[in-house]
């Protein structure tokens, strides 16, 4: 005599083949590689971010540690030398990395009332690579900062 099953009765083995096709089909794009942002993808993304502006340098300081031994959690800290003032401040900091699978890392916004463009944060990086601030200005100036971070264990996926 057979038994039949309804729809509410699944086996565990249809239930195994069910995940395992669902599995091979979700990584089967997954395992060709992971697409890396590079120096022209960080640089169309600054400019996506603040247009045609002119970058300069200066007025920025970023603090990251010359090697990153883990880089599931890098420390970052950002200051932009302004005075805040109603007609005088920083608008926002964009943060980009090179070698990261999306070079935008982080924007953060500040107002006068902030007092002081400083911030910290923590990031992951993929591998050894330059992390790149990017400051606008209430005035329209852009001013632009790279740092190069040695990574020896990677932390987005590597």
């Amino acid at each position: 005599m057979s038994r039949m099953e309804s729809p509410s009765q699944v086996s565990r083995r249809h239930v195994l083949v069910l995940t395992g096709a669902a599995a091979a089909a979700a990584g089967a794009g997954l395992l060709p590689g992971i697409a890396l942002a590079d120096k022209a993808g960080v640089e169309a993304a600054i400019r996506k971010a603040v247009g045609g502006a002119t970058l300069q340098s200066g007025r920025i300081t970023l603090e990251l540690p010359q090697i990153a031994e883990n880089g599931n959690t890098v420390p970052i800290g950002i200051e932009v030398d302004s005075p805040m003032t109603g007609s005088d401040y920083v608008k926002s900091v964009h943060i980009f990395a090179e070698g990261n699978p999306n070079p935008e890392v982080a924007s953060i916004h500040f107002t006068p009332t902030n007092g002081i463009a400083k911030a910290s944060t923590r990031m992951r990086l993929l591998k050894t690579q330059n992390v790149v601030a990017v400051a606008e200005m209430s005035d329209g100036s852009v001013y632009r900062e790279a740092v190069e971070v040695k990574v020896t264990i990677g932390g987005c996926g590597g």
